[in-house]
């Protein structure tokens, strides 16, 4: 079986705008693949259908596109998070608030980690 005929490529192919290569999906960053790997283990555990995430995902990029903000394709795990977040909440798995103050978090760990060193949430710094 080639990796065009694999089950997962099936599943690849259903994604609208997933960056593909012949070896399956393309990311640009650590964090794409790591979101990638999120959403398809809780899939896989039964939070959500992979037909359920497509079409949330197809519904966060056409949010985009209505806004104005079509997604050329650099954006893409932009509107992939924002699908996963969507899901998460409205499944009940975290509350927004939560989420909100835990992205939060992470965002002042990153203001506050000196440059090229990993960003830990233990250095965020709250004046």
């Amino acid at each position: 079986m080639t990796q065009s005929d694999s089950p997962d490529s099936q599943i690849f192919k259903s994604i609208a705008g997933l960056p593909l290569d012949e070896e399956g999906p393309v990311f640009a960053e650590p964090w794409e693949a790591q979101a990638f790997a999120m959403a398809v283990k809780l899939s896989e555990q039964g939070l959500f259908s992979w037909k359920e995430w497509a079409t949330t995902l197809a519904e966060e990029l056409q949010n985009a596109a209505n806004q104005g903000r079509p997604d050329d394709g650099s954006q893409y795990y932009v509107h992939w998070v924002s699908a996963l977040e969507r899901l998460v909440t409205d499944k009940s798995q975290i509350e927004t608030a939560t989420l909100e103050e835990r992205k939060d978090a992470w965002a002042d760990a990153y203001r506050h980690t000196p440059h090229g060193s990993p960003v830990a949430l233990e250095q965020s710094k709250k004046p």
